[in-house]
């Protein structure tokens, strides 16, 4: 649960060795999040973060988001069937567009609408680091998409963007394959799910 999240992120302001921590179906809230991100904030070994299948909504993805904003390390964050909304991956996007090592995002599961993908496509537009991002499974309509499409037209490094199970229609699929292909000429693989 939290308390322990939050010892974990008093842990990681000291270890130096730690590279991956999986803390899938703890019961995580925002708390325990919040503790970690404090955590991230200085520590210099951690690549991996997994919180997959807990109870972190938008102020515990926001805490992340400002953890990740001075860390060294982390390369991937899973924060795939919490409680994150729109404000949530709004933040996030905004901590994407300063931190330069993530390279995989895992929110799929979540209840990001269409603020939270515009969010994340701000964030897509400057970063160059991330190359996976997972947004299967969340409320994302067509203005989310378009806000994606913006994102995609300035990003080159994102070879692989799951999709699937939301709310957008054809014409904005439509408009984010043309973005998608677009950024990626001459690249050998890239993949994109609706």
């Amino acid at each position: 649960g939290d308390a322990g999240a939050i010892g974990l992120g008093e842990g990681l302001k000291v270890n130096a060795s730690l590279t991956e921590l999986a803390l899938c179906k703890n019961q995580i809230g925002d708390a325990g999040a919040i503790g970690l991100g404090e955590g991230l904030k200085v520590n210099v070994s951690l690549t991996e973060l997994s919180l997959y299948q807990n109870q972190v909504g938008d102020a515990g993805a926001i805490g992340l988001g400002e953890g990740l904003k001075v860390n060294a390390k982390l390369t991937t964050l899973d924060l795939e069937g919490n409680q994150i909304c729109d404000k949530g991956a709004f933040r996030l996007g905004k901590a994407l567009e300063v931190y330069t090592k993530l390279t995989k995002l895992v929110l799929g599961g979540n209840k990001i609408g269409d603020k939270g993908a515009i969010g994340l496509g701000e964030g897509l537009k400057v970063n160059a680091s991330l190359t996976k991002l997972d947004l299967n499974k969340n409320k994302i309509g067509d203005a989310g998409a378009i806000g994606l499409r913006e994102g995609l037209k300035f990003n080159t490094s994102l070879t692989m963007l799951w999709l699937g199970d939301n709310h957008i229609g054809e014409t904005p699929k439509s408009g984010i394959l043309a973005a998608w292909l677009t950024a990626r000429t001459g690249r050998r693989q890239a993949y994109l799910r609706f």
